[in-house]
């Protein structure tokens, strides 16, 4: 202050440094005040999974001094992403277009374009190589750890928590939650405990039935009835049976009398249908596939490249120019040949038969087996131990723009427990990364924007 004095007094600068002195103080002050004042938020995370654990950090990272709290039902975290993928756990996809990226979504796709904009895969395989795991990508697009290990996400991801002083609370199922007069929340767990909590980001993943859902629907929030998704098809046929482990490139399904069709791969196995191709369908036309109780004809295109004419024509081609060759020894379409040997008995072609001798009645039920081979499902199973629903929180009922509900202020959402699901292939962590990023930032901000006018409004 002494050397302030000593300007001239008919100068304006002594003024501008003096203000600026205490500006710089009083700024200080309010500062410390504010960052103090989130010391007394405790953020309540439900979930311990891959949506719980990145939303936890995102949040705990915006905000290094409120209380971050994950607070999981069983006894283990990340569950599913230990069985991703084979026990490699598929973090995400490489499709970087994100207007590509939501095609793979047959629930969430117009709403996840907001939440891309904000965290895509390029976001993903950045983040994990910030924290020195690398990610690989395989022919089919899928990436992994190059550890093909799902133990390095689980260690990355609760590493992070601990570095950011994420707490862990185990064997806390929620029962019910109340929203009290001042904007807080009373969460109360099946074991007869409760907290009082700031503010809370739902993770809880997907739920078989709508009992799991209770808690949220007394929120009055929408619930979609919940459904399994990307299943494979339990085909009742002995024939077929024998072909186990028989991998076609490339067809296409559909499920008759309805417009879902998928293409890809597809693998026979001893109780059916299962590869990319069956359980994309079964993503698609989950919902119509249950209400029929999974009792439905697949129509199989086992050349899907090629359409009936072209078939026919080439058919025709091999008639006359190879008339004396054995039909079951040439296989024009190189499918497997246990496949060709099988297709060509439903259309009751002998075995020795020559391109001359095949009548064209035979042609006929060939080309049919070939582009409208039809099979009956039985039943369903769950691809391997991974369980992916269709259902959960309406969509409708959440603010795309930051994961809040529109129905109780304060509380977010995401990943599963939300109406969205993908194809296999990384799609549905993707999601899960970035639904719990934007959540986690969404409820940073909004702690942030409330204390910004409690202090605006007190000055």
């Amino acid at each position: 202050m002494a050397n302030v004095d000593k300007f001239d007094e008919n100068s304006n600068t002594p003024r501008i440094l003096l203000s600026s002195f205490i500006f710089d103080k009083i700024s200080i002050f309010l500062h410390c005040q504010f960052m103090q004042s989130f010391s007394d938020q405790h953020i309540a995370v439900i979930g311990g999974g891959a949506a719980g654990f990145f939303g936890a950090i995102a949040c705990a990272q915006a905000l290094p001094d409120a209380k971050v709290t994950i607070y999981e039902q069983s006894t283990k975290l990340l569950s599913k992403v230990a069985i991703s993928g084979g026990g490699r756990c598929n973090v995400t996809h490489a499709c970087f277009d994100i207007n590509l990226l939501v095609k793979n979504y047959p629930r969430g796709e117009k709403q996840l374009k907001s939440v891309f904009s904000k965290f895509s895969p390029t976001e993903t395989v950045a983040w994990f190589k910030n924290r020195n795991v690398k990610l690989k990508t395989e022919d089919d697009g899928r990436m992994f750890p190059i550890t093909d290990s799902s133990e390095t996400i689980i260690k990355c991801l609760i590493q992070e928590a601990k570095d950011l002083n994420i707490n862990i609370s185990f064997q806390k199922d929620v029962s019910s939650v109340r929203k009290k007069y001042d904007d807080t929340f009373e969460l109360t767990f099946s074991d007869g405990t409760s907290e009082l909590v700031s503010k809370i980001l739902v993770a809880t993943g997907g739920h078989p039935t709508m009992a799991g859902f209770k808690w949220l629907a007394d929120l009055k929030h929408q619930i979609i009835p919940p459904v399994p998704s990307l299943f494979t098809f339990n085909i009742d046929n002995k024939d077929l049976n024998e072909l186990t482990g028989i991998a076609v490139p490339m067809v296409q399904m559909k499920v008759q009398n309805t417009s879902y069709k998928s293409e890809g791969p597809l693998l026979i196995t001893h109780f059916g249908f299962s590869g990319p191709a069956t359980l994309k369908l079964s993503s698609m036309a989950c919902r119509t596939m249950a209400e029929s109780d999974y009792q439905n004809t697949i129509i199989v295109t086992w050349i899907s490249q090629h359409n009936e004419m072209q078939i026919r024509n080439h058919i025709a081609m091999h008639k006359a120019n190879e008339p004396k060759k054995s039909i079951y020894a040439h296989n024009p379409w190189n499918l497997p040949n246990r496949l060709w040997v099988y297709l060509l008995q439903k259309a009751v072609i002998v075995q020795g038969t020559q391109w001359a001798n095949v009548s064209k009645e035979q042609v006929n039920k060939l080309v049919n087996v070939l582009i409208a081979d039809s099979y009956q499902t039985k039943g369903k199973n769950t691809f391997k131990e991974e369980f992916v629903t269709s259902g959960g929180v309406s969509l409708e009922n959440i603010d795309f723009k930051n994961m809040q509900s529109k129905k109780c202020k304060g509380l977010f959402f995401a990943g599963e427990v939300l109406d969205i699901d993908a194809f296999t292939g990384g799609f549905n962590f993707q999601a899960a990364w970035a639904t719990g990023f934007v959540a986690g930032q969404g409820i940073a901000n909004a702690i942030i924007a409330h204390y910004s006018a409690e202090t605006k409004n007190s000055e």
